[in-house]
């Protein structure tokens, strides 16, 4: 019952053959004599994993079909197999504007009723995701072509972290000003890498000259 169980438990997958063997364990060791009382009895389950190949093959049909439309009828100007690779293009963009609901940049908390205003806001965030691609691509390219890997969420190496985790990284550090002299504070090592992939034009506002 138990294996059967189990066995209803798998969606692609099923036991078969299944057999159970019954063995007897008794307190004293050695040879025990038939009149002999087991301690206690335990059971050897044993089976064969199939798959369910009508399953698989109905998951197969609903998942492996889609209908992607187009206005563009002309295949020498757009093949089907170019609408395809557009279209999963799109998924890297639309991942782009989840930062517009992260609490991290309080999009959220800007509110603004006239119309014009609207739309500049949508300019400004149309913007800022540009700048946070081009920035993320950038990082990304140096430290692939460098050979260089930074520390991500779980401090371990990857060559590439989200821009996300880098605002994350840098909010530590913070511009002060001792005795008429600006200052860069806390700024590490770890920090100095990023800046020298990103290029000498980040580097400048932590005062890398």
């Amino acid at each position: 019952m138990a294996i059967e169980k189990l066995s209803d438990s798998f969606k692609y997958h099923k036991i078969t053959n299944i057999e159970c063997q019954e063995k007897a364990e008794y307190e004293q060791s050695g040879r025990p004599s038939k009149l002999t009382k087991p301690n206690k009895i335990t059971y050897r389950v044993t089976g064969e994993l199939e798959t369910k190949e009508s399953v698989i093959e109905a998951e197969k049909t609903q998942a492996g079909r889609f209908i992607l439309a187009t206005n563009v009828i002309d295949k020498n100007e757009l093949s089907n197999e170019n609408v395809l690779k557009e279209y999963k293009a799109q998924q890297s963009t639309e991942r782009g504007f989840r930062f517009l609901k992260d609490p991290l940049f309080f999009t959220s908390s800007v509110f603004v009723k006239n119309p014009s205003r609207v739309s500049a806001i949508a300019m400004i965030m149309g913007l800022s995701l540009l700048v946070y691609t081009l920035a993320q691509r950038k990082l990304r390219q140096e430290l692939e072509s460098s050979g260089n890997q930074v520390k991500n969420q779980v401090k371990k190496l990857t060559n590439r972290p989200t821009m996300r985790w880098i605002f994350q990284v840098f909010q530590a550090v913070h511009l002060v000003s001792v005795n008429g002299e600006k200052l860069a504070s806390n700024l590490t090592s770890e920090h100095r890498k990023i800046l020298d992939n990103l290029g000498k034009g980040c580097g400048k506002y932590y005062l890398i000259i």
